[in-house]
């Protein structure tokens, strides 16, 4: 205990980060998602939502089954109020648990941004229009961030903004892990920016940050690009010792021939010795296996929950075959959708399906968030 006080108080002295905040314990031992039924102005805000929500079910990704209960999943809940507000087109929110949010950032060596969303507080509707689902903003947190939202009146966003002790909306931050439970806040805003502004912050803090929290990033990227390098030089020496070995066996399959040749009988057919079939066979595997070695592309397809699952794929391989991937996983929740890449964000829907995934720039590894649609 006296150590994690000390550690923080030499992080606020040193301005790496703003403040230190401990986690609820509910936060971090699995969210109730009953603890606020009791709180009777929330019910009826609750009760509403749901209710419009389910009357304009195109506007949702994905619809409730016919027997059960009309309750939205509350990692859902975020999203389902946004998107039937202000449609699809906005950062890639994780809908999961914010701890789980903490560990893909701290995975990907990325900061959290938080946004805690007030319906009915009178500046939410233009921040979210005119900052929040630019393009501009759009493609610069998908490519620095991992993105997480709330609703502040209920569930975890009302126990965040408990925890921060949020005073007006609209309300953002860039939060990392800590140590024990503790959450470094590095940068926090409340009230409404332009897009500009939100750029600039958040520039800046990715810059002023990284040294303290990000020192590791450039060693692991580093340490890809040399693992990286040597797996293409390998590669390369497979083949060229798999070229010289068929070469080989070519020519004495051709000197194996010569010799079994009988001139006095020209008109017969010559007698060709044939090689073994376990040494076609072998020959053949060996091609097939360093063709595929070398022209396998791995995709790693992030979906809107939080999950990410890698696949390998051909280089001659086509959008569509991903597309076809993902369908046969029978995801539930997942139905209409479209593959988007990272930064800069482009979206690959039916016009590109011909594409083959070395032509989409996808070769040797890539990934693609996974957007639901209406």
């Amino acid at each position: 205990m006296m150590d994690n006080a000390r550690a923080e108080a030499e992080a606020l002295r040193n301005g790496i980060v703003r403040r230190m905040v401990r986690l609820p314990r509910n936060i971090l031992g699995g969210f109730s998602r009953v603890m606020n039924q009791g709180i009777d102005n929330l019910i009826g805000i609750r009760e509403r939502t749901n209710q419009n929500h389910y009357n304009q079910t195109p506007n949702f990704h994905f619809q409730q089954p016919i027997n059960q209960p009309q309750i939205i999943q509350e990692e859902w809940a975020f999203l389902a109020n946004f998107e039937q507000h202000y449609g699809t087109t906005h950062p890639f929110f994780y809908a999961c648990r914010f701890v789980d949010a903490l560990k893909i950032a701290e995975d990907e060596h990325k900061f959290v941004f938080m946004y805690l969303h007030s319906p009915e507080h009178p500046f939410t509707p233009s921040f979210c229009r005119e900052t929040l689902c630019t393009e501009i903003i759009v493609q610069f947190l998908d490519a620095n961030f991992v993105c997480w939202g709330a609703l502040a009146n209920r569930g975890e966003g009302l126990q965040m903004a408990t925890t921060l002790g949020v005073s007006t909306f609209p309300f953002c931050a860039v939060v990392a892990p800590s140590s024990g439970d503790n959450l470094a806040i590095l940068q926090q805003m409340e009230g409404p920016v332009s897009p500009a502004e939100l750029v600039e912050i958040l520039q800046s803090t990715i810059e002023q940050q990284g040294l303290a929290f990000g020192s590791g990033k450039a060693k692991q990227e580093e340490k890809r690009r040399v693992d990286l390098r040597l797996k293409e030089e390998q590669d390369a020496a497979y083949l060229a010792a798999l070229t010289i070995d068929q070469e080989k066996e070519r020519h004495k399959k051709s000197s194996s021939e010569n010799k079994l040749q009988k001139p006095e009988k020209s008109k017969q057919n010559p007698v060709i010795k044939q090689p073994s079939k376990s040494t076609v066979t072998t020959s053949q595997k060996a091609a097939s296996s360093g063709c595929k070695k070398a022209e396998e592309t791995k995709i790693l397809i992030r979906f809107p929950n939080g999950e990410r699952r890698e696949q390998s794929f051909l280089c001659t391989d086509k959008i569509k075959d991903i597309y076809k991937h993902i369908d046969s996983l029978g995801l539930l929740g997942v139905g209409n959708y479209r593959l988007i890449s990272n930064f800069p964000r482009k979206v690959y829907g039916s016009d590109q399906m011909g594409m083959t995934l070395k032509d989409a720039g996808f070769h040797p590894k890539s990934s693609l968030f996974l957007e639901l649609l209406d």
